[in-house]
C-alpha cells in the first residue's frame, strides 16, 4: 500500500524525498541576526527528523525588520557567516534533506519583545535606545499600545525591495534549495496586501489590484535572481478574519499572479494582521484554504495549522488537499516526528546519522540504508 505522505514531490526543480515539510520556527536566539549555538544544536536536530524539507526562522531582510531583538537576519556579512556552519552541517551529515529559508521582514510588527517577556512593544524601560523605528504600508499601529509605524515612501520602498534582493543573494551563496517569502501573519508584506492596514492612496493602495503591486514587485525582484531550478514560493494568510479584511478571494487571485511571476508553490495559513482577528482554531483548520488555492490556481500548496497526527497528514495529501503538510509544534515535542510517523503508517523509515544507526537494531522493522557522512 502506497502512504502517500511518504511520496517523493517536486517543487520548482527541486525533489523533496517525501511531503513532510519542518515549518518555520522563530527561535528568537540570535544576536544582532547572527545564528548562535542554539541554532546550529536546533536545526542540527531537525535535521535529523526524517522530513524531506527544513526550513529555517523568518530570517529577517534588515535590522529593522527583525520581529524581536532575538530574531534571525540575513542582512549582514555578520549574519552570512554566522549561518554557513549550519547549512554545512546539514549538507554533509544529512545529504538527503532540503534546505530553506523563510525571507521575512515584520513592518510594524517589529520592534517587540519575545514571547516569554509577553511580545508586546519594546519600549524604552527595556533599554534607552529602544524601540527602533518601525515601518509599514500605513502609519497605522498595531493597537494602541503599539507604536505608530512610518508609512515607506519612495525611497524606503526601494530599500526593502533591495533588501529582500540582497537576503535572496546571501541564501544563492549559502546553498539553500527553497526560498519562502513571508507574506502571511500581519508582517510587512501582508501589511501591504490587506486594507485595515494599506490605507494608502498612492499606487500602493486602494483596491486590491494596487495593495497587491509591491508584494508582487518584491517577489519578481527576488525571482530574478533566485536560480530557475530551486523553488521559491511565499507564505500567504487566506484570510484576515476581520470583517473588511483580505478575504480568500483576495487570496487565490494573489496567487494566481505570483505563479505567474514564477511562483512555485503557496504555504497557506491565515490571519495575524488584527487583534480584532476571530479564528475558528481546530485541527487542519487551514486545509480547506490550501485545497481551494491548489485547485483554482493549479499551484502546489502546503497545509500547515495543527497537524499533528500521522494519520491526519495522509488523509490530507491522499485526497489531494495539499502537495506537503508542514508541521512547527510537533517537531518541537518530538523532533523525530516524521521518522516516527514513518513507522507509525507503515512506510519506509527515512535516513538516519551514522551514530544513530545502534537505535535500529533494537526495532521491529528493517531501516532505511543510512546514507550520511561516514565517520573518519
Amino acid at each position: 500500500m502506497t502512504v502517500h505522505l511518504f511520496t517523493p514531490v517536486e517543487i520548482g526543480g527541486i525533489t523533496l524525498p517525501n511531503r513532510i515539510v519542518v515549518s518555520p520556527m522563530c527561535q528568537y536566539a540570535a544576536v544582532d541576526g547572527s545564528a548562535q549555538p542554539w541554532h546550529h544544536v536546533n536545526y542540527g536536530m531537525m535535521a535529523m527528523s526524517g522530513a524531506g524539507l527544513l526550513c529555517l526562522e523568518a530570517t529577517h531582510v534588515e535590522r529593522e525588520g527583525r520581529i524581536t531583538q532575538g530574531c534571525l537576519g540575513l542582512y549582514s556579512d555578520d549574519n552570512e557567516a554566522a549561518l554557513k556552519p549550519v547549512v554545512d552541517w546539514v549538507r554533509a551529515w544529512m545529504p538527503d534533506v532540503k534546505l530553506a529559508v523563510q525571507l521575512a521582514h515584520a513592518g510594524r510588527k517589529a520592534s517587540a519583545q519575545r514571547p516569554w517577556k509577553g511580545g508586546g512593544p519594546l519600549t524604552r524601560s527595556d533599554a534607552p535606545d529602544l524601540p527602533w523605528t518601525t515601518f509599514s504600508a500605513s502609519a497605522v499601529p498595531y493597537d494602541a499600545k503599539w507604536h505608530t509605524p512610518v508609512a515607506l515612501d519612495a525611497v524606503g520602498l526601494k530599500r526593502v525591495k533591495q533588501a529582500f534582493v540582497s537576503a535572496v543573494e546571501r541564501s544563492v551563496r549559502l546553498g539553500f534549495d527553497v526560498i519562502e517569502l513571508h507574506g502571511a501573519h500581519g508582517y510587512c508584506l501582508h501589511q501591504f496586501l490587506s486594507p485595515l492596514t494599506n490605507h494608502r492612496t498612492d499606487e500602493y493602495g486602494g483596491s486590491m489590484e494596487k495593495r497587491r503591486r509591491f508584494p508582487l514587485e518584491v517577489f519578481d525582484a527576488c525571482r530574478r535572481i533566485w536560480p530557475r531550478e530551486k523553488a521559491l514560493g511565499i507564505r500567504l494568510s487566506a484570510t484576515d478574519w476581520v470583517d473588511g479584511g483580505m478575504t480568500i478571494d483576495d487570496t487565490v487571485e494573489t496567487a494566481r499572479q505570483l505563479k505567474a511571476l514564477g511562483c512555485d508553490f503557496v504555504d497557506v495559513s491565515s490571519g495575524g494582521n488584527s487583534p480584532a482577528q476571530k479564528i475558528p482554531v481546530a485541527p487542519g483548520y487551514h486545509v480547506p484554504f490550501a485545497a481551494r488555492i491548489r485547485k483554482e490556481v493549479g499551484i502546489k500548496t502546503w497545509a500547515v495549522g495543527i497537524i499533528t497526527e500521522p494519520e491526519q497528514a495522509e488523509r490530507i495529501i491522499a485526497s489531494g488537499e495539499a502537495d506537503c503538510t508542514a508541521h512547527a509544534r510537533a517537531f518541537l515535542l518530538d523532533p523525530r516526528w516524521a521518522w516516527n510517523a514513518a513507522r507509525a503508517l507503515g512506510a519506509e523509515t527515512p535516513p538516519l546519522p551514522l551514530p544513530a544507526v545502534r537505535a535500529t537494531t533494537i526495532l521491529p522493522f528493517k531501516p532505511q540504508p543510512i546514507l550520511a557522512k561516514a565517520a573518519d
